[in-house]
């Protein structure tokens, strides 16, 4: 599989961006950390758009920086959208998204103008001026421009960083068909837990300019090394297929890798796969099966392993294997020395509640 290879050293007074990693040449990708940890530094450097970067970058069999050689960033390949839209303000959206075009004149066409239109729902505001258009109706404009120039590789900074929470809903629908209708890579800059939840397929967690850890989503979210398993969101994303609708009670079957989920009914089709987030604080734990209780999810589960989840050690995290998937769960230390917990134990998991993101 091709892959984007990044061996990079940068200096900005105190600041040192040191970045050694290979990421997959597909799907999204989500550079993740704290404000000021390096990931717009990272996204930069990798668009040729930041000065003083040393090493070396390479995609796809193609070398972007060596010691002796520094692409220019509109020989890249790079579809880049920024925190702001950026629209030329005298053109109409039309000619914004045609702006895209004109730039990708050497490059091989992949996308069509018509077919960017249709994914991003904005065939109605061709004739407009951005200024007439919302914050997220812009921002996606400004993806419609970015992928009509016709990029091998998009990177996306943010792009829902000046947004309110009502544009945010309504421009995250089309974030999430571009991802499963779009066959190049994505970078996705955040330090939105509910983005990279609902987004990323693969994730890369940075502290201090450096690259702290890096794997599939799922496997970073649960990892009790990392921060994320500790935060008061510690969560899980797993995946799992429709197979089948309770009429009568408006239920949603879901098969996953250790069984079966109920949920609210929704407008998704039998056998569409779709991603499920499961929060830590929203899963107790029973050593035998509960029938006389309202928690319709019940999953057998292994405990995998115990670690302490605050600094008080009042509570303590549970590592969950059910069947190929891993989940959390945030219990009190009381619960665990009652209930006489260990690792390798087979028990039963009661999730109160479980959010449909795609």
């Amino acid at each position: 599989m091709n892959t984007l290879a990044i061996d990079i050293q940068l200096t900005r007074g105190d600041f040192q961006l040191k970045v050694n990693c290979s990421l997959p040449a597909s799907g999204i990708t989500a550079i993740f950390g704290r404000s000021g940890c390096g990931k717009t530094s990272l996204l930069r450097a990798i668009a040729g758009l930041e000065s003083g970067v040393t090493g070396t970058i390479s995609f796809d069999q193609q070398h972007w920086l060596q010691p002796e050689l520094n692409v220019p960033t509109h020989q890249r390949g790079i579809g880049y959208v920024f925190q702001e839209p950026g629209l030329f303000p005298h053109l109409s959206v039309k000619q914004n998204l045609e702006y895209g075009l004109k730039r990708a004149t050497d490059r091989q066409q992949v996308f069509e103008f018509d077919q960017v239109v249709n994914w991003l729902g904005i065939e109605s505001w061709l004739d407009k001026r951005p200024q007439s258009l919302s914050g997220g109706q812009r921002q996606r404009v400004a993806i419609g421009r970015a992928l009509l120039s016709q990029p091998q590789l998009l990177l996306m900074d943010e792009p829902l960083s000046a947004l309110d929470a009502s544009s945010k809903r309504e421009i995250l629908p089309y974030l999430e068909r571009l991802h499963s209708e779009l066959n190049i890579p994505i970078l996705y800059v955040s330090h939105s837990t509910d983005e990279v939840a609902r987004l990323a397929d693969h994730l890369l967690l940075m502290h201090q300019g450096e690259v702290v850890a890096q794997d599939t989503i799922n496997s970073m979210l649960t990892r009790l090394d990392l921060p994320l398993a500790h935060s008061e969101n510690a969560e899980a994303i797993i995946e799992a297929t429709v197979s089948g609708v309770d009429g009568e009670y408006g239920l949603m079957q879901l098969a996953g890798s250790g069984g079966e989920l109920s949920v609210a009914c929704q407008s998704v089709d039998i056998g569409r796969q779709v991603r499920l987030r499961l929060l830590a604080r929203d899963i107790s734990v029973t050593l035998k099966r509960q029938t006389d209780s309202s928690i319709l999810n019940v999953l057998p589960v292994e405990i995998d392993a115990i670690q302490q989840s605050d600094s008080t050690a009042t509570q303590l995290l549970l590592r969950l294997r059910w069947g190929k998937d891993i989940v959390l769960a945030r219990v009190t230390r009381k619960s665990v020395d009652a209930l006489g917990l260990s690792v390798g134990q087979q028990i039963y998991a009661q999730v109160k509640s479980v959010a449909v993101l795609a």
